[in-house]
């Protein structure tokens, strides 16, 4: 089974064990209810900021929907440990995947943070900004990327990070068509 069809269960589930019907989690959480069928459906994978917007109305962490937390003490992943990634849309109305998530933490269990390796793959693609509560923090590893954050642009490369609020609509992609790789760590309190 895979992580889309894994997440997408996850969502459906809990949805209902809460006796929220998909209309009312579409009014909470200010997403389309096509999208939130599209998602349980197992159909695509959007990007972070509506399975955010769906864990905030839920009442869980982000975690919840992308792994198996377990682990109570400390999770280390080793560099041989690169899992099954987790790939997400670029937000636009086409939804073409451009980012796959390696999960750094993905058993340890009531974590607030959630680290991930991305690899961002080169795309030409249109993009929508977005915005959720929370805070991100990206030190790029590989390439450069762009992120367009509100009405400004940054260029990161190798080396460089950003730490910013989330709130504030914006965008992380591959510059000038290059694929990239990043750390990213992304909070959003429950």
């Amino acid at each position: 089974m895979s992580k889309s069809i894994k997440v997408g269960e996850k969502i459906k589930n809990l949805r209902e064990s809460k006796n929220i019907t998909r209309e009312e989690l579409s009014e909470r959480s200010g997403l389309n209810i096509d999208q939130i069928i599209l998602i349980e459906e197992n159909t695509n994978l959007p990007s972070l900021a509506p399975l955010i917007k769906i864990a905030r109305v839920m009442g869980v962490r982000l975690g919840t929907f992308l792994d198996d937390n377990d682990e109570l003490g400390p999770v280390v992943t080793r560099k041989t440990d690169k899992a099954e990634g987790i790939g997400f849309s670029n937000n636009a109305s086409e939804l073409r995947k451009h980012m796959d998530y390696y999960s750094l933490s993905k058993t340890k269990s009531g974590r607030h943070m959630e680290p991930f390796i991305i690899d961002i793959i080169a795309s030409e693609a249109e993009f929508a900004l977005s915005s959720h509560e929370g805070e991100e923090f990206i030190y790029v590893l590989e390439g450069t990327i762009e992120i367009n954050y509100g009405k400004d642009i940054y260029w990161l490369e190798p080396g460089d990070s950003i730490y910013y609020d989330s709130i504030v609509a914006h965008h992380v992609h591959a510059y000038n068509n290059d694929a990239a790789k990043i750390l990213a760590v992304v909070y959003t309190p429950i």
